[in-house]
């Protein structure tokens, strides 16, 4: 496969898991054609136009011809100068690494990863709130990240990539989709009696068990264990957290798991005061979930060699 067709399928496959349905990923698109045609003539220059195709702007081809063969991806959860230059080392014995491939986006895909925020606020509405309030509150949280990222150094891996001519790319909101759709289905199947019960199931999963061995696996960071879950919301998509005052809303919509990659200290001071349970799955053990579910699509077209690096573990479906 070619690094475009590489791209066109993980986006595709995202899209198949998105927890939007098709007509809220219509209205998504259209209202980035309506952002688009909106600007003037001079600022439309600088503009992403690869969000009027697709609605992931932190998934992105960050290096590389697009028309390159493919056959042996390196694969990181983080991808920087370190792995970049590795990539470029094992070369020199013979590797033959032709792309490396990040979960989380660096260049463009980090600049404008508010951008995939938005997925929040359809989540929130689908779990039964207002579609007022979860827009008002997501759009603060959407600014409140937006303004973190500006001082960042993005393009610093694109520019190593470029100078050591290495293929690179990244793949973000696609496979987070990918993981929050696998264990929201298995929860909603199996239907766990106990918080216990839903930590057995987590640490089942190979890439948790391996989390765990290693010091991050699954922990009930709010709750008792022998409580029942209730209803459980597995937060794992849309860039990442969501807006911390909006635990109350959740408990009043019948939520009262939360089944996240991580949480920061204000958000989970507050969960725990709605009285909320609150696992955190484990953010590096999530993220191999999503990737190694995204590459098990992705060899059904293609028999690639995977060389794992930066915490991630292939584990094959």
């Amino acid at each position: 496969m070619t690094l475009q067709e590489i791209y066109e399928f993980v986006v595709k496959r995202g899209l198949t898991r998105d927890p939007r349905t098709k007509k809220e990923l219509e209205e998504e698109k259209k209202r980035i054609r309506l952002e688009y045609s909106r600007l003037k003539k001079e600022d439309r220059v600088c503009f992403d136009k690869e969000l009027l195709i697709h609605p992931y702007a932190d998934t992105r081809i960050l290096n590389g011809n697009r028309k390159t063969k493919i056959n042996t991806i390196m694969v990181g959860i983080d991808i920087g100068g370190e792995e970049l230059l590795a990539a470029y080392l094992l070369n020199e014995k013979g590797a033959g690494i032709d792309l490396a491939l990040s979960h989380h986006p660096s260049g463009r895909g980090l600049a404008n990863l508010s951008r995939v925020m938005h997925i929040h606020t359809d989540v929130l509405v689908h779990l039964g709130i207002d579609k007022k309030i979860a827009h008002s509150l997501m759009k603060e949280r959407i600014g409140e990240v937006e303004r973190r990222l500006l001082p960042a150094n993005h393009e610093r891996s694109t520019d190593m990539a470029r100078l050591l001519g290495m293929p690179f790319m990244c793949v973000h909101t696609p496979a987070d989709n990918h993981v929050a759709h696998f264990l929201q289905c298995l929860f909603d199947r199996k239907k766990p009696k106990k918080i216990k019960n839903v930590l057995e199931m987590l640490k089942t999963i190979p890439e948790y068990k391996d989390g765990a061995c290693k010091g991050a696996g699954p922990q009930l960071i709010a709750g008792k264990e022998d409580k029942k879950p209730g209803k459980i919301f597995v937060d794992m998509t849309g860039g990442t957290e969501g807006s911390k005052k909006i635990f109350a809303r959740l408990s009043q919509a019948g939520v009262s798991t939360i089944v996240a990659m991580h949480l920061g200290e204000e958000h989970f001071k507050i969960a725990k005061m709605e009285f909320m349970n609150v696992i955190i799955a484990g953010h590096i053990a999530s993220d191999n979930l999503g990737m190694n579910l995204v590459l098990d699509e992705l060899r059904k077209k293609h028999t690639f060699n995977i060389i794992p690096c930066s915490g991630f573990v292939r584990v094959k479906r």
